[in-house]
């Protein structure tokens, strides 16, 4: 007994016509009846194929701007009968219904229809009803039914029909497979979609969806399993939209630090260089200047031996001259919006360094959601997407900040918003000079990132740390006047904090009393 089900009869469908037409074709070379409904069955026929209407087997006409069409007993009964059920057969006589051995559809583009911009009843119009509904019934019955919505699959399912006659158990199985998982995605996007334009941030049941990109080598660790998919909800430059030019595949830690890059790399003006280093999520280095070999060079300064096997992200075309400065350090990843000719030959010679170009440069106040998971369930918020300006700052000390100070103060603030939580930042001159990242206590950040201050000024031979006349920001308010006294003697002489602490009153005269400039933002920017 075989598991191999003849294919005599075929229902085609589909939205994205691409290769259909030879799909058919080579499935009427052997022998098999041809339904289409539409546009599809005009292209077939157009091709000189043999097809039948679906409202010539349902007698019953397509209406209602074709809404209604599939959705009847001689479709439903021909996918849903048990072919080996006698009371199935003798229903499929006595109600003329004839079997279909093979489903092949696509949906109506809804997904693209919304990224486009579409209006709410236009969107609505590309909600498609009877194609999922004979998705699901052809994929129950995959015993005997052999369902396709993914055009990758074409070429299996005819090698199959015309090779053996029929589809084997374990091709229907897995076809099927792809099938409820297909529904799953599209009716997840379409409550997406609905709970945003209701203003439901967090609707009653939660559906969340992906498109298998890369099945990766392992996760964060070799006994870990891992891949990437793409949410299909955006087109957020990123790793999602990035182009590989070259380089060995991306591991999971690989796609994790290069995002937690580029969303960082996006809070700086694209008409200014800047360049970010990323290591285990964290930036080792930022920096922005005139001209990219500059704001690279500074933000290796600050931490060169971190920046070893770092992630390097720019927010403008990779040149050349600048491919050249960073081949002399070992990099995993390298991203930006594009790259010139020459920098791209630059790289070819290291044939292990990633080259991901994105199309594009976040933008960091967009709305979106996060998600995190957890034991038996997952959470969910909105993206930090607050953008602090000069206007929101508030001048708590009887010192103000000179105007040099105030721009370092918001350019370590975008950085510790992207600095894993307790977070400091000290920067000075547009660049970051000493990070403290992830401790439990925000004094103890505080010393590392002095610490590394003292280190990488030895590196470059400067005969102060880097922190002299720098600036620090914190992510938190300071709940004591420790941390940032201890900012103090690491030569800060301006502070940037959320502010809110009870203890704000004795933090702020501590700095006074320190001769420090201190403003609040009134937003904090915790990273777990």
């Amino acid at each position: 007994m075989t598991d191999l089900t003849p294919v005599r009869r075929a229902l085609i469908s589909v939205s994205d016509k691409e290769g259909i037409v030879d799909f058919a074709k080579r499935l009427a070379a052997s022998g098999v009846d041809l339904i289409s409904t539409g546009g599809t069955a005009k292209a077939l026929r157009d091709a000189g194929l043999a097809v039948s209407d679906v409202s010539d087997i349902t007698e019953f006409p397509e209406m209602m701007d074709g809404r209604i069409k599939t959705l009847h007993p001689r479709v439903h009964g021909g996918l849903l009968a048990l072919r080996d059920d006698v009371g199935h057969k003798k229903s499929m006589e006595d109600h003329k219904i004839d079997g279909i051995d093979l489903l092949v559809v696509n949906l109506y583009p809804f997904e693209a229809t919304v990224a486009k911009g579409a209006e709410f009843a236009d969107c609505i119009e590309n909600i498609d009803i009877g194609g999922p509904a004979m998705i699901r019934a052809a994929a129950k019955n995959h015993r005997f039914v052999g369902v396709v919505t993914d055009p990758t699959d074409y070429e299996t399912v005819l090698t199959e029909v015309e090779k053996d006659g029929g589809l084997k158990g374990e091709t229907k199985r897995h076809l099927a497979a792809k099938a409820f998982a297909k529904t799953a995605a599209y009716d997840a996007a379409i409550s997406g979609w609905f709970a945003t334009q209701n203003g439901d941030a967090f609707p009653k049941n939660y559906t969340l969806a992906g498109r298998l990109d890369n099945v990766l080598r392992y996760g964060e660790n070799p006994h870990q399993q891992a891949a990437f998919y793409h949410s299909g909800v955006s087109a957020r430059p990123g790793v999602a939209t990035a182009r590989q030019i070259q380089g060995k595949d991306l591991s999971y830690n690989n796609l994790n630090d290069t995002d937690a890059a580029y969303e960082l790399i996006g809070e700086f003006d694209p008409s200014k260089p800047a360049v970010a280093i990323i290591k285990h999520a964290n930036p080792c280095g930022v920096a922005t200047a005139d001209d990219a070999i500059s704001a690279y060079e500074a933000a290796l300064r600050c931490d060169p031996v971190s920046a070893f096997g770092g992630i390097v992200a720019l927010n403008q075309k990779l040149t050349g001259p600048l491919a050249e400065k960073i081949v002399k350090v070992f990099t995993e990843v390298v991203i930006a919006p594009d790259a010139d000719d020459d920098a791209i030959a630059v790289f070819a010679a290291k044939k292990n360094l990633r080259l991901l170009l994105a199309g594009g440069i976040p933008v960091p106040d967009t709305a979106g959601q996060i998600i995190k998971p957890l034991a038996g369930g997952f959470l969910v918020q909105s993206r930090d997407n607050k953008v602090i300006s000069a206007n929101d700052l508030k001048v708590v000390t009887k010192r103000k900040p000179t105007d040099q100070e105030l721009a370092d103060m918001l350019f370590a603030f975008k950085v510790a918003k992207h600095v894993k939580s307790n977070a400091i930042v000290y920067a000075k001159d547009g660049a970051t000079v000493g990070v403290g990242a992830g401790q439990m206590s925000r004094l103890d950040s505080s010393r590392i990132a002095a610490r590394k201050a003292i280190d990488a000024a030895e590196a470059c031979g400067a005969a102060k740390p880097l922190t002299d006349a720098s600036v620090v920001a914190s992510d938190a308010f300071f709940p004591f006047a420790d941390g940032l006294l201890a900012a103090a003697e690491a030569g800060a002489t301006a502070v940037i904090q959320p502010g809110g602490s009870i203890r704000d009153e004795d933090v702020i005269a501590a700095a006074d009393e320190a001769g420090l400039a201190m403003v609040f933002t009134g937003v904090r920017h915790f990273r777990h």
